[in-house]
């Protein structure tokens, strides 16, 4: 999340919007930069300015609006049961057939992109494994890596990285959690003391070979080893919550850590390359093409794609969470996905959970000024300024879908929205309250598909949020505030008591 774009970020937009949308008609430049290809999009669109989004900083001033009086100037959402026919969705079958097609070809056309029909084929393979131990228990560790088919375009290789962690004595198939963030190895396994004295060795009879006189060096100074191993240190407390890795595998649980970075990067420049440049052979986005986010959940539908063959997997109970922008890319994923049995996502703000309409921290314009890569092109029409071509200029009320309708795309799954506070640094800028009420919004949904919802009833515009640490977690639709900062941690072992109910799991004891 950027918390200080301002008029300098749409300034900068209109005056590359001439260089854009000659390049545009010239073809994409080898390397284009962030503004270049904003400008690009903006000339395929008609667009001359984009309105400035408002900064985080709340003593700029031009900050972001924090004024609940005025944070609502389209106060009325979109009917998630309700068809472009102006029909009202009264079955399952319907919603199903007729109104969740709807709601899915609209957000792809307006906010998030359409997945291309040529997106690379990907081949997985596990790199390496590594037995090591995770809070205490037993794991294996393997490295995965997703090699993007670019025989079409040799030019761009694209290989997603993707960890998995499963509990070594498992007596069958577990859940997997895929959390979105860096892939790494959790605790890598080290040699014996024996294997570190040989390697020892080893080095310095290469370096002597190669300087006979580091023979006597060696020789004058035995204590000395070029490499040894650590020493023995006891375990430490842990402090407050341990790490959600380790939760999930203390209860049964595996995980995939994806890093969604090797799918598509995450910034403008990078759009003509990662999965959205190998399918556009290098070339600038159409309107209604993928961005980032999009690019991101497909990249976890893959990965499903992978786990869903392992024999240490349990195919029906795998989820997926993020945290920030990867939160709202977790919701994305199981929105378009429904393989995806449940979701936890993390302090989302705009783009995920938190409703676009709302006029309070992050902006639309914040969005389309910043981070717009995120987004599908047809995105900045909801925040220019100024048409090229005189046509009418659009606003965030005149978007045909918001954010309670990506969240009851997941209905009836379970679904975890999860925040913290602005104290702890889980900023004002992303509206705990927006994403609250686009929860209570969807619930219709998810009532009319059998699932209970938040247990707060259906009035988004008079439903109260729970205090901090009250979690409304009885039902497949569930929310909790924490009191802490911009992480979902402090409610990861509330989501996997949650998740095992709601999924039907009782870890093996």
């Amino acid at each position: 999340m950027n918390l200080g774009l301002g008029r300098g970020m749409a300034l900068a937009a209109t005056l590359v919007l001439a260089a854009g949308a000659s390049q545009a008609q010239q073809g994409t430049p080898a390397h284009p930069t962030a503004d270049q290809d904003r400008a690009a999009m903006m000339a395929r669109l008609n667009i001359a300015e984009l309105i400035p989004g408002p900064s985080g900083d709340e003593k700029a001033p031009n900050h972001a609006n924090y004024d609940p009086a005025v944070a609502n100037p389209y106060p009325n959402l979109p009917d998630p049961l309700v068809t472009n026919a102006g029909k009202k969705v009264t079955t399952a079958a319907d919603w199903a057939n007729v109104r969740r097609p709807e709601i899915v070809e609209a957000y792809e056309r307006e906010v998030l992109g359409h997945v291309p029909a040529n997106a690379p084929r990907i081949d997985w393979k596990v790199v390496a494994s590594d037995p090591e131990r995770v809070g205490g228990k037993a794991v294996i560790a393997r490295q995965v890596i997703g090699h993007a088919d670019n025989s079409a375009y040799p030019a761009i290789d694209v290989n997603i990285k993707m960890m998995l962690v499963t509990p070594a004595n498992a007596k069958g198939p577990v859940p997997i959690l895929i959390m979105f963030g860096g892939a790494n190895w959790p605790a890598p396994s080290t040699p014996r003391p024996d294997d570190y004295a040989r390697i020892d060795a080893a080095m310095k009879a290469d370096l002597a070979a190669r300087d006979p006189s580091l023979a006597a060096v060696f020789a004058a100074h035995p204590g000395f080893h070029l490499v040894e191993a650590p020493p023995f240190r006891f375990p430490q407390a842990a402090v407050g919550d341990p790490p959600s890795q380790e939760q999930l595998i203390n209860a049964g649980w595996g995980y995939a850590l994806l890093d969604p970075t090797s799918v598509q990067a995450d910034n403008g420049e990078g759009l003509t390359q990662g999965v959205i440049g190998l399918a556009n052979h290098g070339q600038y986005r159409k309107p209604d093409d993928w961005g980032a986010l999009r690019a991101w959940a497909w990249g976890a539908s893959r990965a499903f794609d992978f786990l869903a063959t392992d024999p240490a997997v349990d195919a029906k109970r795998i989820g997926v969470e993020g945290v920030s922008r990867y939160g709202k890319a977790a919701l994305i994923t199981a929105a378009f996905d429904q393989r995806f049995a449940t979701v936890l996502v993390g302090s989302s703000g705009k783009g995920g959970a938190t409703l676009l309409r709302r006029n309070f921290g992050e902006a639309v314009a914040s969005l389309g000024t910043g981070e717009y890569y995120w987004m599908a092109g047809n995105f900045l029409k909801y925040n220019a300024a100024r048409m090229t071509n005189g046509s009418k200029l659009l606003n965030a009320g005149d978007l045909p879908v918001d954010s309670h309708e990506l969240i009851a795309l997941v209905a009836p799954r379970p679904v975890f929205l999860s925040y913290g506070i602005p104290e702890k640094g889980d900023a004002n800028w992303l509206d705990h309250q927006g994403s609250f009420m686009a929860g209570v919004a969807a619930g219709p949904v998810y009532e009319l598909l059998g699932a209970k919802d938040l247990g707060v009833g259906h009035d988004y515009h008079t439903a109260k949020m729970p205090g901090v640490n009250v979690g409304l977690l009885d039902n497949p639709l569930a929310w909790r505030q924490h009191d802490g900062g911009h992480t979902d941690l402090p409610n990861m072992k509330y989501f996997i008591a949650w998740a095992n109910k709601q999924l039907g799991y009782q870890p093996a004891q």
